[in-house]
C-alpha cells in the first residue's frame, strides 16, 4: 500500500502544488493590473501562466522524483526527460518576461511622444521588435545548447566540437553569406533610423506603407492590399524613396494639357475655390502655372499640399476631376482639339494665294476702301 501511495503522493502533489502556485500567481496579477491600470505590465506577465506553471511542476517533479521510488530501472531517463521540460519552460518563461517589461516600456515612450515626434515612435517600435527577436534568437540557441549538454554523449563530443568550430563557421558563414547579409542589413535598418514600420515608401515603382520588419525580410503593403515581402538588403544596397523621413507633409502636382485658349487666370481661381472644400488640403500653399507648351496645346500645373501622402492624393484627385468638370461645363474651347482646317499659304504675285494643292490661283480678298 505504501509503495503505491509514495509515487502518487508525491507526483500528484507535486503537480498539484505547481499548479496552485501558477494560479494564485495569476490571481495576484489580475489584482494589480485592475488597481494599475496606467501601465499594461501585469497584465502582459499574465501570458507567462502556463510556462510558470511548467517550470514549477518540473522543478518540484524534478527534486522529488527520487522520493517516489517510481520506475527506477528507468529513473535516469525520466529525470533526463523532466529536465529537459524543465529548461524549455524556462526559456519560454524568459522570452515571456522579456516581452512584457519591453512591450509596457515602449508603451510609455510612445503614449507620452505619439502627439509630438510620431517618427521618433515608428523607430522605437522597429527597434523593440528586431530586439525582441534576437532575444528570443538568443535564448532559444541558449536553451537548445543547454539541452545537448545534459546528454554525456555531447559533453564528450565538446572537446572535438570546439577544435572544428573554426573551420566550421567558416563553411558556414560561405554558405549562409546572403542570410548573415540579410541578419545585419536587418540590424542596421533598425538602429540607423533608414526606414520604420509604418513608413510610406516606394519602391520599384510600388507605393505602399511598411508592414512589417524582421532580421531577414521586410513586407510592403501597398495601397491595393497586397503585400510586396524583399529582403531587408534591398534598402541596404539600392535607393528608395521613404515619403515619411523628416515630415510627413508633402507637395502634389495636377497637369492638364489644354488649348492655348485656356483661361488660366479663371483656372487660379477654381482652384482656391475646390481646395476650400476639400478637407485633405492642409492649407499650406497652391499655385497653377503654365509650364510647357505644344503646337496645339500648352501644359498647366497644379501644385497642392496636405499634411501626409495618403491626403495629398485625396487632393490631387479631387482636383483634377473637378478642374475637368469645370472646364466641359463653363469652358468647353479650352480642351485640346484636333486641328482639322486646311492649311493658309501666305499670299503670292499679283495679291493672289495658291490653294493647299497648288493646282489654282484664288484671289485675295481686299479690304473694302470705300
Amino acid at each position: 500500500m505504501e509503495n503505491l501511495l509514495r509515487p502518487l503522493i508525491v507526483i500528484g502533489g507535486s503537480v498539484v502544488l505547481g499548479l496552485l502556485i501558477g494560479w494564485a500567481t495569476d490571481l495576484l496579477l489580475r489584482k494589480a493590473d485592475q488597481r494599475h491600470p496606467e501601465t499594461p505590465l501585469w497584465g502582459l506577465l499574465r501570458r507567462g501562466r502556463i510556462p510558470f506553471q511548467l517550470v514549477l511542476c518540473a522543478a518540484l517533479l524534478r527534486g522529488s522524483y527520487d522520493e517516489a521510488q517510481l520506475l527506477q530501472d528507468h529513473r535516469v531517463g525520466i529525470g533526463q526527460a523532466i529536465t529537459l521540460v524543465l529548461i524549455g519552460s524556462a526559456a519560454w518563461l524568459v522570452i515571456r518576461i522579456a516581452a512584457a517589461v519591453v512591450e509596457t516600456s515602449y508603451s510609455r515612450y510612445a503614449n507620452s511622444r505619439v502627439q509630438r515626434d510620431p517618427a521618433r515612435v515608428r523607430r522605437v517600435r522597429t527597434q523593440v521588435t528586431l530586439i525582441m527577436r534576437v532575444v528570443a534568437a538568443v535564448v532559444g540557441v541558449v536553451a537548445i545548447a543547454s539541452m545537448l549538454l545534459t546528454f554525456p554523449a555531447m559533453r564528450a563530443a565538446g572537446a572535438s566540437l570546439l577544435a572544428s568550430a573554426g573551420i566550421l563557421g567558416i563553411v558556414a558563414g560561405v554558405a549562409a553569406q546572403s542570410t548573415l547579409s540579410n541578419m545585419f542589413a536587418g540590424l542596421q535598418i533598425a538602429f540607423g533610423d533608414m526606414v520604420r514600420i509604418g513608413d510610406t515608401v516606394v519602391v520599384d515603382g510600388e507605393w505602399g506603407t511598411v508592414e512589417e520588419i524582421t532580421l531577414t525580410y521586410l513586407t510592403v503593403r501597398t495601397w491595393d492590399e497586397r503585400r510586396i515581402t524583399m529582403p531587408v538588403s534591398y534598402f541596404t544596397s539600392k535607393p528608395f524613396e521613404n515619403w515619411s523621413r523628416g515630415t510627413p507633409q508633402m507637395t502634389g502636382i495636377v497637369y492638364w494639357h489644354l488649348d492655348h485658349t485656356a483661361p488660366v487666370a479663371a483656372m487660379r481661381e477654381k482652384l482656391r475655390d475646390i481646395l476650400r472644400e476639400c478637407p485633405a488640403w492642409d492649407g499650406r500653399n497652391y499655385g497653377l502655372n503654365v509650364t510647357d507648351t505644344t503646337p496645339n496645346t500648352m501644359e498647366v500645373r497644379a501644385l497642392v499640399t496636405a499634411k501626409d501622402a495618403d491626403d495629398v492624393w485625396t487632393v490631387r484627385v479631387t482636383v483634377r476631376e473637378q478642374m475637368i468638370a469645370w472646364l466641359i461645363k463653363e469652358h468647353q474651347y479650352a480642351l485640346p482639339r484636333v486641328n482639322t482646317a486646311d492649311a493658309t499659304l501666305p499670299p503670292g504675285p499679283n495679291g493672289h494665294r495658291r490653294s493647299p494643292d497648288g493646282r489654282r490661283a484664288v484671289e485675295t480678298p481686299r479690304p473694302d476702301r470705300g
